[in-house]
Formats: structure tokens, C-alpha cells, sequence
């Protein structure tokens, strides 16, 4: 490679540090090739999905069983908690059908 081409890598690599990226290689089967590449794409977003999918890979590689209170950690994170809505309903007795 000529200089140019070595100080556009050098400067991409550098951009990619920035943003808190890195680039690296792996090996792998040719069929999960795209797998792995949208796998790298979610994680690199940093959203809430990211975490969730980091935590569900993290989770299976090591063979860890869930952690409890998932459920109830979601339902207090809804944005219905507080909003103090009324959920009952009237009792009514079911019509009287001939069998």
C-alpha cells in the first residue's frame, strides 16, 4: 500500500475510536456470516435493545440461568405505573342458555 492509503485507514480507524468503536476479525462458518454482522450492527447502536441483546448473548454464552425479577423490573419501568387506573369491572351473572 502507498502512503495515502495507509493514512485513510489510519484516519478511518481513528473515527471509528472516536465513536468507541473498534474493527476486528472473526472466524466463523460462511453461513452465519450475516448473523454476526447484524448481531455486531445492533450492539453498536447503544439503545435499549442493544443492552437487552448484549445481556441475552452474554447470558447464553455462559450458561447462567436468568436472573429473577425480570417481570416485575419491566412492569415497574412501564409508564402506566402511577397513573392510578381503574381496571375493575361490573359483575354480571351470564344468561341463562337451554341445554
Amino acid at each position: 500500500m502507498n502512503s495515502s492509503q495507509k493514512r485513510a485507514i489510519r484516519n478511518y480507524r481513528s473515527r471509528l475510536s472516536e465513536r468507541g468503536l473498534a474493527r476486528f476479525e472473526v472466524l466463523g462458518l460462511n453461513d452465519d456470516r450475516d448473523l454476526i454482522r447484524s448481531l455486531a450492527r445492533r450492539l453498536a447502536e447503544e439503545g435499549p435493545e442493544a443492552k437487552r441483546l448484549r445481556a441475552a448473548v452474554s447470558q447464553t454464552i455462559a450458561g447462567e440461568p436468568p436472573k429473577k425479577g425480570g417481570i416485575l423490573a419491566a412492569l415497574r419501568r412501564s409508564p402506566l405505573v402511577g397513573a392510578d387506573l381503574d381496571i375493575t369491572r361490573p359483575r354480571e351473572e351470564g344468561r341463562k342458555v337451554d341445554i
